[in-house]
């Protein structure tokens, strides 16, 4: 009898126990699990089916992550090409590294007052970064960093669209103008300079730069393949011993130009501005050359503006021949604008320089974009750098002191002159003067250049004693007093190994570009969006032209001599800019 005590169901717990039969061993071992059966039969079933099971969800979720993986991967590297008639432009912002968008960006925030969220254009159409590096050194230079983009190919350091085999690779802009596409280049340098040469010839070294001009018009194995070229370097194409020429040979390239391959030709501002300002429409196809050399800086170009176009000019003008000259088309056009100066004013040193130039280039950006939105063509715009120069930093420690978190954008604005162009002014008054005396000379130097050139008031002894002592190096010297009492920082006066911003309008396939991608990358995409065959240029480049059997008659060890020489000589490009303009001073003189 169960009592207050008794746990619930205990009494019939025993109760239904008693009146039952007693269970036999083995009845007792089944239920306990224990009998020979479980063991030995059902039990054994189970754990291979449980692990059979477990096998196949693992197999199964390795499966989904592989597929999801390979997805994304497709997504990011795959696209489907666009149809119908479609624009590209691919802008080259050369030498500018991501300091120098945060040095522009608060420059022009100080200049104009602004807030300090306000950005430049090129902010917001950041896309990804590009990694720079050659196929012989990790620090590229121009020539092969514009091969990764023209041939979508990695090769040496002073490569003009070349493979290290010294072979020729076929540039997107040659095989789009193959298939139909208008073409152009538009830059602030040497029309023959690395980067415009890499998507127009093909050469060894980059200093091959009377070759360069001769291909570019017409006279190379493809015949003519650009349609419009907007830039410097007039006396490349001018020969040897006439007013303005700087080639080894008598050839004149002009008349080549105009007489074997049908290009128009300007050489002046007032030339360029009947089609600037709209008077005529520009024949193709038509040769800008508007500067001996190189176009000067933006900082100083702005003073000679009734001398020299500017990038956004030519970019603009650019734009809107090849707009019209495909309007019947079914094929748009392909065009190359550099920001060519902003990787010398990198080489110099000089800060002042370098936000003018980068603030001329989003103000080129900006022109692109707004052609994008308006026409009734689709486009993409992809813009990059080639790599950075000077290891700028946007901050320096100027003395043994605990560094000061700042830097002085003011300085900046106060000059008016580049340490290049008051560097020619010296040059120039040390030529033509016979007094000697260098207490003169550095009187000349504060009240001339330093003061009115620089916005420097406080110039010290020594630093115009070191002008006065040492005009040769006299860019060097007036760049390193901006940029101290700026307390802006460089490592170099080459280039740099850090990655580069990409930059793009976005379109069809433009997430092949997103994040951090290879500068070869980039060239890939340029092929792919244009749907365009490159692989076939580069066969009938290596067919036609003679370097293949060349080499193949050299051997290697000659093909390495090639490949060395290239390196020392790309090396040396910026001792080259700097020898081709004391040659441009002296014809001035």
């Amino acid at each position: 009898m169960a009592n207050s005590t008794t746990p619930l169901l205990a009494d019939d717990r025993r109760d239904s126990a008693a009146d039952s039969e007693p269970l036999s061993d083995s009845e007792e071992d089944a239920l306990r699990g224990q009998s020979r059966a479980t063991h030995s039969g059902r039990s054994w079933h189970n754990r291979l089916r449980e692990s059979l099971l477990f096998a196949w969800a693992l197999l199964a979720t390795a499966g989904v992550l592989v597929l999801a993986v390979w997805a994304s991967h497709q997504q990011q590297t795959a696209f489907d090409k666009p149809t119908g008639k479609r624009n590209l432009i691919f802008m080259v912002s050369d030498g500018m590294g991501p300091a120098s968008l945060s040095l522009t960006r608060s420059f022009r925030q100080y200049t104009e007052g602004l807030d300090h969220s306000d950005a430049l254009t090129l902010d917001k159409y950041f896309w990804g970064s590009s990694r720079t590096r050659s196929s012989s050194s990790l620090v590229t230079d121009s020539a092969a960093g514009a091969t990764a983009f023209s041939c979508g190919m990695k090769s040496y350091n002073g490569a003009i669209s070349m493979l290290p085999d010294s072979t020729p690779c076929g540039t997107v802009l040659e095989a789009a103008k193959k298939a139909g596409y208008k073409t152009g280049l538009v830059v602030t340098t040497d029309i023959t300079d690395a980067t415009p040469a890499c998507f127009a010839s093909h050469v060894d070294v980059r200093s091959q730069n009377d070759d360069i001009a001769v291909q570019e018009v017409g006279n190379g194995p493809l015949g003519r393949m650009v349609d419009l070229m907007f830039g410097g370097g007039r006396c490349r194409f001018l020969p040897n011993g006439t007013e303005g020429g700087c080639r080894e040979d008598n050839i004149n390239v002009v008349d080549m130009a105009k007489n074997d391959h049908g290009w128009n030709y300007i050489g002046d501002r007032a030339g360029f501005d009947e089609f600037w300002e709209g008077k005529k429409e520009v024949p193709l196809p038509m040769l800008g050359l508007f500067a001996d050399t190189d176009i000067p800086f933006e900082l100083d170009r702005r003073n000679m503006n009734d001398v020299y176009p500017s990038l956004s000019e030519m970019a603009k003008t650019a734009l809107r021949a090849l707009e019209k000259a495909t309007e019947g088309s079914e094929q748009g056009f392909f065009l190359m604008i550099e920001g060519s100066r902003i990787d010398h004013a990198g080489h110099g040193n000089d800060p002042a320089a370098q936000v003018r130039e980068v603030l001329e280039y989003d103000k080129a950006f900006k022109a692109v974009i707004d052609f994008l939105e308006e026409s009734n063509t689709p486009g993409v715009l992809v813009a990059t750098s080639d790599h950075e120069t000077g290891g700028l930093s946007v901050a320096r420690q100027v003395n043994a002191n605990y560094p000061q978190y700042l830097w002085y954008p003011a300085v900046l604005a106060n000059a008016s002159s580049s340490s290049e162009h008051l560097a020619r002014r010296l040059q120039s008054h040390v030529a033509k003067i016979s007094d000697s005396s260098i207490d003169k000379l550095k009187k000349y130097i504060n009240d001339e250049l330093v003061v009115p050139g620089l916005g420097i008031h406080d110039a010290s002894d020594e630093e115009l004693t070191t002008l006065a002592s040492s005009p040769d190096y006299a860019q060097y010297s007036f760049a390193q007093m901006i940029s101290i009492r700026a307390q802006i920082g460089w490592s170099t006066h080459g280039h740099s190994a850090v990655d580069v911003n990409i930059y793009s309008s976005g379109g069809p396939g433009a997430e092949a570009i997103r994040g951090n991608v290879e500068n070869t990358d980039v060239g890939k995409y340029l092929r792919e969006y244009l749907n365009v065959d490159v692989d076939a240029i580069t066969k009938e480049l290596n067919d036609k032209m003679v370097s293949k059997g060349r080499i193949s008659m050299m051997g290697d060890e000659a093909a390495i001599d090639v490949l060395e020489e290239a390196s020392t000589q790309a090396e040396d490009h910026w001792v080259a800019h700097e020898e081709m303009e004391a040659h441009r001073m002296e014809f001035d003189a």
